[in-house]
């Protein structure tokens, strides 16, 4: 039962790293927008002039995986394979702490929604089914998906299923599809993005910090719009409360930060995920 399964993962995590590997190499080559590799990971985490190199090297890594995965059974592809989504996750996780206004960069320019829950559990999903792979019989990928029957079936669809389930860029691309413009191209109305906020967990979260109820300031940077409310620190301090609402998504991202009278971050414990203030008004 558990070999069947994880038979029928086999083309799933190829079909994942493939995509991954022709979306990355898509993504540098078509440099179409200036500055896209800068809020990419794991392009992000780098300086500039290797940003470009970092998204390829990963595109090559999983081409070399998906070429030792189909051409041989050896065990060292597989468990290259659970460690790659491994070290996946624990890159997608300093991301969301370190640059909560970057996307993954799971499969290029596609995936530049900010890292979320969904794009954290599918790299876990998918570092469990290439660990599934390492005990399948040492043969090569393309004779054992030539072997499969209808009653891998049900492990197959029910993979693709879950990872589409967890994948926000499936909606990213209906909403490009539908609009024909990318996100930070669309025009959406400053009340639609006020309303996405106070429905937030992150608004109900620091409610109790603020001083007013009404915005005194909004802005939009590329995808992001931005609302600053007047509001006490933990400490008592008076400070401005900078929410940034993504602009894309059923459930888009709603990141916070408390600034100062000296235009500065305030240290202390985030109720939510911290927002970096970077960019200007």
């Amino acid at each position: 039962m558990l070999t069947t399964i994880a038979m029928g993962q086999l083309p799933v995590v190829l079909l994942l790293l493939a995509a991954g590997t022709a979306a990355k190499a898509w993504t540098v080559a078509r440099a179409a927008e200036p500055g896209t590799l800068s809020r990419l990971g794991p392009a992000v985490l780098v300086t500039e002039r290797w940003r470009p190199i970092a998204m390829l090297g990963c595109a090559v890594g999983e081409l070399v995986l998906v070429g030792g995965l189909l051409a041989t059974g050896h065990p060292f592809f597989r468990w290259g394979t659970a460690a790659f989504f491994a070290v996946s996750t624990y890159v997608l996780w300093e991301l969301r702490r370190r640059r909560p206004d970057a996307g993954c960069g799971c499969f290029g320019e596609v995936s530049a929604i900010p890292v979320g829950r969904r794009s954290l559990g599918r790299t876990v999903v998918l570092t469990a089914m290439s660990t599934g792979l390492v005990w399948l019989p040492a043969v090569p990928g393309w004779e054992m998906m030539a072997a499969m029957t209808w009653g891998h079936v049900p492990a197959t669809l029910g993979g693709l299923l879950l990872l589409a389930a967890l994948s926000p860029e499936i909606e990213e691309a209906v909403a490009r599809l539908r609009h024909r413009a990318p996100c930070e191209q669309r025009r959406l109305d400053p009340v639609t993005a006020l309303g996405r906020l106070r429905s937030s967990t992150v608004w109900r979260s620091h409610a109790e910090l603020l001083s007013g109820t009404e915005p005194v300031d909004s802005w939009r940077e590329l995808c992001w719009r931005f609302f600053v409310y007047p509001g006490r620190s933990h400490t008592g301090d008076a400070v401005d409360v900078v929410f940034a609402v993504y602009l894309s998504g059923r459930h888009p991202a709603v990141r916070v930060a408390m600034v100062g009278s000296d235009g500065r971050p305030v240290a202390g414990e985030p109720l939510g995920e911290s927002l970096p203030i970077s960019a200007g008004r």
